[in-house]
């Protein structure tokens, strides 16, 4: 996986709540056994028409959110089943973290294991956002994983939710320390190989 440290990016808006992962990727895609290419069915059935061409009023196809790398989403993002092909058509298409008031517990588990970062906000904070995104698409918002702290722009005199300082989000120690590195469940292992190897040694059986 690529190391995740700090990200600044612009934000593409999703507001739609309760968003599962039939939605995100659908079924037809689940013969694939790899994540490349896995991006082109992200959202397919918002992002194309009936025709197979774009869907020009879903946020996905619309130019001033092309190149966002943070998806800002209504909450209960990621309910239903447990397919990592979810997680995996996310960051195919180039989004590296997820903000949202609330996600489903495996799909939040599977992001943190592939790569993904999602980031849980308080629900108004994140309908500001949503607002700002919206109204003003070029937003920049820096993503600080070390500091664990999302940076947003003000708004009209005010930050956007209840500070006016950086915002800070919670995530396992572990799965932190593992994006840092860059690192899956195995990619840990195989990284911890002259430790295992000399307890091996040093031990009795």
């Amino acid at each position: 996986m690529q190391p995740f440290t700090t990200l600044t990016s612009t934000a593409l808006p999703l507001r739609t709540e309760n968003v599962d992962t039939d939605q995100i990727i659908p079924a037809r895609y689940l013969t694939a056994v790899t994540q490349e290419g896995m991006g082109e069915g992200l959202f397919s059935w918002w992002r194309y028409g009936r025709d197979g061409g774009p869907n020009p009023d879903f946020v996905l196809n619309q130019p001033q959110y092309q190149g966002s790398q943070i998806l800002v989403a209504g909450r209960n993002f990621g309910i239903g089943s447990s397919r990592e092909h979810a997680v995996w058509a996310l960051t195919q298409y180039g989004f590296r973290a997820v903000i949202s008031p609330a996600f489903a517990d495996i799909f939040y588990n599977n992001s943190l294991k592939n790569g993904l970062l999602p980031i849980q906000l308080p629900e108004e904070t994140v309908g500001r956002l949503l607002d700002l995104v919206e109204e003003v698409p070029r937003t920049s918002i820096c993503v600080d994983l070390q500091g664990q702290t999302v940076t947003l722009p003000d708004l009209d005199s005010g930050a956007v939710g209840d500070t006016d300082g950086p915002l800070s989000f919670d995530i396992d120690p572990f799965r932190k320390q593992c994006l840092l590195r860059g690192l899956d469940d195995l990619g840990y292992l195989l990284d911890k190989g002259e430790q295992i190897s000399a307890f091996e040694a040093a031990a009795s059986f």
